[in-house]
């Protein structure tokens, strides 16, 4: 029995308000337990967007009362929010910009809003960009002159890998995550997953950057979910909106690498707890453990999973190590799947 640190979820969508169909606070939640996650920061791109004292005090109310584990909120960038969102930061896991396609509102394209985000926001609290390839480079540079903390978000490619690398070596302050879903899947899965339910952004890249981060692991310091959950029928369909869940299944994808020597479980931890802990200045949780039978081998059924969306990319696959219970500040959150923290125990981390 594998006992680790409560892990820390630092990207994840719980659709709550405005589509809690897909997922809402109490539902995303349980499934961060039942995956060993017992915190999770959550992005702002709900309906309406988490951009100003209102939405963030909606979004807050409505993740007190459901959360089972402890959170935070995103604030996102907009380009009329610049100096209300400065005013807020204080209260928020950190500010997103989004500088390329996702779902929702929350675009950024403007050269001057997004410098002008940089140049207000606080310099104590993170800035986490939704940036690919050129706006990567562009962000990146921003940041710089700016004299800001960038994290980015779900790397895919080499090209995006070796350009934080060089911004690492050059004692720029950026860090980055990648998720499970890059880590494990690439544009080769495209057809067995069919064209809906393998849309999500940033894209299924190719094989070569798929192993350009198993290479470069020394430059990633976080894995992140980034938890997207679409109901089947809007996969499905004929729009079908980018995202796949990932709570339930990232530990157990990851210890299968750590199984194979790809991983160690000091780089498994370092990337899912202290990292996120250190990047986005999170108190330890007290009295906090995750219990992982390390051995057993089950298969990914998203029938029996907590998340409402109920489906997963990796339906079918057969993974290691299986959490069997939680306990989250002192008290038993979860035992041998079964979720036993009730909706509203969460605690939030910022505000």
């Amino acid at each position: 029995m594998l006992t680790l640190p409560g892990l820390i979820d630092p990207h994840v969508h719980m659709r709550e308000p405005g589509a809690t169909h897909k997922e809402d606070w109490a539902s995303g939640t349980a499934a961060a337990l039942a995956g060993g996650f017992t915190l999770v920061l959550a992005m702002p791109n709900t309906q309406p967007p988490v951009v100003d004292a209102r939405s963030l005090a909606a979004a807050r109310a409505a993740a007190k009362a459901g959360a089972r584990c402890d959170f935070g909120l995103y604030l996102g960038g907009s380009v009329d929010n610049v100096r209300q969102a400065a005013g807020l930061a204080g209260g928020t896991a950190g500010l997103k910009l989004y500088l390329d396609q996702t779902h929702g509102p929350l675009r950024l394209d403007e050269l001057t809003a997004i410098a002008a985000h940089l140049a207000h926001w606080p310099p104590t609290r993170p800035i986490v960009a939704h940036a690919e390839g050129r706006s990567l480079a562009m962000v990146i540079a921003l940041a710089q002159l700016h004299r800001r903390r960038l994290h980015v978000a779900h790397l895919s490619r080499a090209d995006e890998i070796a350009l934080v690398r060089l911004a690492k070596q050059r004692g720029w302050r950026v860090t980055c995550e990648v998720t499970p879903h890059h880590l494990f899947l690439c544009e080769e899965d495209l057809p067995a997953l069919g064209p809906g339910r393998g849309e999500v952004r940033p894209r299924l890249a190719s094989r070569a950057d798929q192993q350009a981060l198993w290479k470069n692991l020394t430059v990633i310091d976080c894995f992140a979910s980034d938890h997207a959950p679409h109901t089947l029928a809007e996969k499905d369909g004929p729009t079908p909106p980018p995202g796949f869940p990932g709570l339930e299944t990232a530990l157990a994808l990851l210890l299968g690498a750590v199984h194979e020597r790809r991983l160690t479980r000091s780089m498994l931890v370092e990337r899912m707890v202290n990292n996120p802990r250190r990047i986005f200045g999170l108190r330890a949780q007290p009295q906090t453990s995750v219990e992982v039978d390390e051995r057993a081998r089950w298969e990914v059924r998203a029938a029996k999973m907590h998340s409402r969306c109920a489906w997963s990319p990796f339906e079918g696959y057969l993974v290691r190590g299986r959490v069997t219970r939680v306990v989250l500040r002192g008290n038993e959150a979860v035992r041998d799947g079964e979720i036993r923290a009730a909706p509203g125990y969460g605690r939030i981390v910022f505000g």
